[in-house]
C-alpha cells in the first residue's frame, strides 16, 4: 500500500492511496470464511456453506466493504501519524475515468480532498484591554421592577371605567372596509392589554371605557404590527396575524385591573420569608440586589462578546471555504444551495472561534474535567426545575437526573462546549486588563 499527500495550498491538500491485491486479499478471504460460518442458506447446513459459494454470491459486496474499511483506517492513521489537522472530513474525489473490475485482482487508487486547519498564532496578555461594567439599577428600572412584583402579588378588581394599564375583556369582531361585519370573519373574545398598546391616539380611545361600550380598533396600528400579540388576542396563527388588515369592532365585556399589593409585613414575608425584610427601605434594597445580580450576568455576557469580537478582528483567519461548502453539501443531503449560502458565514464564524478556543486551551494546558461538565449540567437542570417549583430537588435526586441527562450524547456535547467556552473566557479574564466602569442599566442598554 502506498499513501502520499500532495499540498495544493496552505489550506487544501489531496491524499492519494494506492492499494494492491496483497493489501486486501487476506482480509477479504478471512471475511468470506467468517460469513460462511454464519450463513444459513437453502441446501446447506448452517455453518457448512462452502467459502467458494459465499464468494460467488457475496464476494463483491464483501470486497467493497473491506476496501472501504481499509481506506478509512489508512487515511485516519496517516492523519494521526503525521499530525495533519483537518476541518470537516476527507472527501473522496470522483474520477469517472477510473473503472475497477472488483475481481480480486484490481490495483485500486483513490484520491481524497482535505481541508486543512489554518495555523493560528494567538497570545492573550495584559495588552488586551476590555471594559468590565458594574451595572447599577437606575430609578426607572427599579420602579418598573417593583411595580411588576407588587402587581404579581396584587388582587384583581373590576372598576367601572378603564384606565391606562387595565385589561379590557372584550369581544372582537372583524369588519369589512365599509364598517359592516365581515361575513365568515374572525370573531373572538379576548383580553386587550392596554399596556401593550403603542399608539397613543388609540390608547386614549381605550381609556375611559365601561362595560358594553363599543369602539373600532385597528389592531396592526394599536400593537405596532406585533404579530405575536395580535395572534394571541385574536386566537389565530402568527402567519395569519401578519396578513390581518381589517379593523375590529370591540365590545367591552368587562374592565379588569390588577391592583398593586400593599407594602406591608405580610407582603414582605411572602416574598423573602418571615422577618427577613421589615420595612420599605429593606424591600427596596432586596429588589435592588436582585436586579443588579441579573445585570451582572448581562455585563458578563457583554464582556464575553467584546472579547470574542476583539480576538476575531485581531486574527485574519482564512478557511478552505470551497472545500467546506462542498463538505457541508456532501454531509447534509437536504441542504439547498440557498440555505448553504444563507448560513455559511455564521458557520464560518463559529468554526473560527472554535479554532481560537482550541488553540488557547492547547497552548495554556487548560483542562476540562468530567466534574466540570457534571457541575454545569447539574446547575442548568436545577435552574430549570426551579422555574416550576421554588423548592430545590434533593441533592441525590438532582445528581441522578444529571447523570441520566449526560448519557445523551447531544446533551453531553452541548454542556462540554459550554464548559470549554467558559474556561476560555475565564482564562482571558485572568490575563487581560479589565478596566472597571460603573454604569446605570439604562445607559448600559444603549451600548453596542
Amino acid at each position: 500500500m502506498n499513501i502520499t499527500q500532495e499540498k495544493i495550498d496552505d489550506l487544501n491538500a489531496v491524499v492519494k492511496i494506492k492499494i494492491a491485491p496483497e493489501d486486501y486479499t487476506e482480509k477479504v478471504d478471512k471475511a468470506i470464511k467468517e460469513q460462511a460460518k454464519k450463513a444459513n442458506l437453502p441446501g446447506f447446513r448452517k455453518g457448512m456453506v462452502p467459502a467458494s459459494h459465499i464468494k460467488r454470491m457475496y464476494g463483491k459486496s464483501i470486497l467493497v466493504e473491506e476496501i472501504n474499511t481499509l481506506l478509512s483506517d489508512t487515511i485516519n492513521k496517516h492523519l494521526t501519524d503525521n499530525k495533519v489537522e483537518i476541518l470537516g472530513q476527507p472527501l473522496p474525489k470522483m474520477d469517472d475515468e477510473r473503472e475497477f473490475k472488483w475481481d480480486y485482482t484490481d490495483e485500486f487508487e483513490f484520491d481524497y480532498e482535505l481541508g486543512l486547519a489554518p495555523s493560528i498564532d494567538i497570545s492573550v496578555s495584559s495588552k488586551n484591554q476590555f471594559k468590565k461594567y458594574n451595572v447599577k439599577a437606575d430609578q426607572e428600572t427599579l420602579d418598573a421592577r417593583i411595580k411588576n412584583i407588587r402587581r404579581s402579588y396584587g388582587k384583581m378588581t373590576n372598576p367601572e371605567i378603564s384606565a391606562e394599564g387595565d385589561v379590557l375583556y372584550s369581544e372582537l369582531t372583524q369588519l369589512s372596509p365599509d364598517g359592516s361585519v365581515f361575513e365568515g370573519g374572525i370573531n373572538h373574545t379576548g383580553s386587550i392589554r392596554l399596556d401593550q398598546v403603542t399608539d397613543k391616539k388609540i390608547l386614549k380611545s381605550l381609556v375611559g371605557l365601561k362595560k358594553d361600550d363599543v369602539v373600532e380598533l385597528d389592531v396592526q396600528k394599536a400593537f405596532n404590527n406585533d404579530e405575536v400579540i395580535i395572534a394571541k388576542l385574536l386566537n389565530i396563527s402568527e402567519e395569519d396575524a401578519k396578513e390581518v388588515k381589517s379593523n375590529f369592532r370591540v365590545t367591552v365585556k368587562n374592565v379588569n385591573r390588577l391592583e398593586e399589593a400593599d407594602l406591608n409585613q405580610e407582603f414582605f414575608d411572602k416574598l423573602f420569608g418571615e422577618g427577613t425584610v421589615t420595612d420599605e427601605a429593606g424591600f427596596t434594597a432586596k429588589i435592588t440586589e436582585e436586579i443588579e445580580s441579573m445585570f451582572a450576568q448581562d455585563a458578563d455576557r457583554k464582556l464575553q462578546n467584546d472579547m470574542y469580537n476583539q480576538l476575531m478582528e485581531s486574527l485574519n483567519i482564512e478557511l478552505p471555504d470551497a472545500f467546506l461548502r462542498k463538505w457541508l453539501k456532501a454531509t447534509n443531503e437536504k441542504l439547498t444551495d440557498e440555505e448553504l449560502e444563507e448560513g455559511y458565514n455564521d458557520f464560518a464564524k463559529n468554526l473560527k472561534w472554535t479554532l481560537i478556543e482550541n488553540k488557547i486551551i492547547k497552548d495554556n494546558e487548560i483542562e476540562i474535567k468530567y466534574e466540570d461538565v457534571f457541575a454545569l449540567a447539574k446547575q442548568r437542570l436545577d435552574a430549570q426545575f426551579r422555574m416550576y417549583s421554588p423548592s430545590p430537588l434533593p441533592e441525590d435526586q438532582l445528581a441522578q437526573y444529571t447523570a441520566n441527562f449526560l448519557k445523551e450524547k447531544d446533551n453531553a456535547n452541548r454542556i462540554f462546549d459550554e464548559v470549554k467556552a467558559l474556561k476560555v473566557f475565564e482564562y482571558i479574564k485572568s490575563v487581560a486588563t479589565l478596566n472597571e466602569e460603573e454604569i446605570t442599566y439604562n445607559k448600559f442598554t444603549e451600548l453596542k
